[in-house]
């Protein structure tokens, strides 16, 4: 790199950098970057469109592979990972059509999160408002069959002034009957408990309210234990701070950190909530014990370089997954507090962005901050795949992914979730 100059690959030479305040012809470093980008995000959905040939690799075929693996020539594991990897090179995106009962509703406003129930068979939705702060609605994916491509969409216009940093499913009353939502009203946080059937459509005059809300300093993220021990009891990750509130007594602990706790998730097996900060730190909380002072009630603790931005544990609690803000995707073994493996090209600088693990199909994916989706495969951290997004990339722009083997219940199809601006897209897996 040359100061002041910038290179031009098609006419092989160097150019004039001009200043980026120059509005006759406005040149510069981003403007280039974006150029290169825009470019390559067109020639990979070009490839995309003319993929005749449905794998990536020679010989990746499922016939192939079955002769294979029947002649012993390929391990159970080698052959699962292989299959994974055709199944994904075959996924292929189409368009959900959302209704809406309200027409004026559908289709107007920018997905910013998009976050499944245990069952996959609904999606919370926080929408970006153009006049400031953030919408909500439930998308019903039970009309997501083989032959239409269409969900119902219900919106609450009642809570639509505040804008959302967080959110999760809660099972208080029955499972996935609640919604925590974290977000910035004002100057301070508020945590809110909402209702799901605030968002159906029967009659707005049978609605409850909301379960709780309070004021806190500005939230991060959250997390709904599931462990008998501690029941009916969500943690907020603020700024130094840890809060847990049991939403039936009322009562709270308030863990003290040093640094602002960014992601969060609870054990189902036992009352641990794991914690991941902008130090870079992680660490493990047994809500049962008594806050005391000092760090001593921090079990289990790993370090990232960067800060985590979020963590998964695996189904056996015996591994964590967490990715930070340099982009690297680590999965820890919580037994020994090491580093197993690495999964490598996820692109990150400064985004909260969440990892989806899916044990059943043996995948991990994760939108980066550069709009792209990329799959690895979890059993050896081999990427199987990168998908562009359909829209052109910005900081407003980065899709939200939800993957599942079960899309709209136990009946329903396999697929990835793609939701970017104001569209949704799936990619059917099979």
């Amino acid at each position: 790199e040359l100061p002041g100059f910038y290179y031009d690959s098609e006419k092989n030479r160097y150019f004039r950098l001009l200043p980026g305040h120059n509005n006759y012809n406005p040149l510069t470093k981003e403007s280039i970057q974006y150029k290169a980008m825009e470019c390559k995000r067109l020639r990979l959905l070009e490839d995309e469109e003319k993929q005749k040939k449905k794998t990536t690799r020679a010989g990746l075929n499922s016939s192939m592979l079955l002769q294979k693996r029947q002649l012993g020539l390929l391990s159970s594991t080698s052959y699962c990972r292989l299959v994974h990897e055709l199944k994904v090179n075959c996924m292929q995106r189409r368009k959900i059509e959302i209704h809406s009962p309200d027409s004026s509703v559908a289709g107007t406003n920018n997905f910013k999160i998009i976050v499944a129930d245990v069952a996959c068979e609904r999606i919370f939705t926080v929408n970006d408002v153009e006049h400031g702060g953030c919408k909500y609605g439930i998308i019903n994916l039970s009309g997501l069959g083989k032959e239409s491509l269409t969900v119902e969409m219900y919106d609450n216009l009642y809570f639509t002034n505040r804008k959302v940093n967080s959110v999760c499913w809660a099972s208080l009353t029955h499972p996935d009957s609640h919604l925590c939502l974290m977000g910035i009203a004002e100057t301070p946080g508020c945590a809110s408990l909402l209702p799901a059937s605030l968002f159906s459509s029967t009659n707005p005059g049978d609605r409850p309210g909301m379960l709780c809300s309070f004021k806190i300093s500005t939230a991060w993220s959250c997390a709904w234990c599931l462990n008998p021990q501690a029941d009916n009891c969500f943690s907020t990750g603020l700024t130094r701070r840890v809060l847990v509130t049991n939403v039936v007594t009322g009562h709270r602990q308030t863990f003290g950190t040093s640094s602002d706790v960014l992601a969060q998730q609870f054990a189902t097996q036992t009352p641990v909530l794991y914690n991941g900060c902008r130090s870079g730190e992680i660490f493990s909380i047994d809500v049962r014990q008594r806050n005391r002072k000092g760090q001593s009630w921090k079990a289990i603790r790993l370090f990232h370089d960067s800060a985590v931005t979020s963590i998964r544990l695996l189904e056996a609690e015996h591994y964590l997954m967490a990715a930070d803000m340099a982009g690297k995707i680590k999965l820890w073994d919580l037994r020994i507090a090491k580093c197993v493996k690495q999964y490598k090209g996820h692109h990150n600088e400064y985004a909260i962005l969440p990892l989806h693990v899916n044990e059943e199909e043996g995948l991990l994916t994760a939108v980066g901050q550069d709009c792209y989706t990329r799959i690895w495969s979890l059993e050896d951290a081999h990427l199987l795949r990168t998908i562009p997004s359909p829209h052109p990339s910005s900081k407003d722009a980065i899709p939200s992914v939800v993957f599942s083997s079960r899309l709209g219940g136990s009946r329903g199809v396999p697929g990835l979730l793609m939701a970017v601006k104001q569209d949704l897209y799936h990619f059917s897996y099979n």
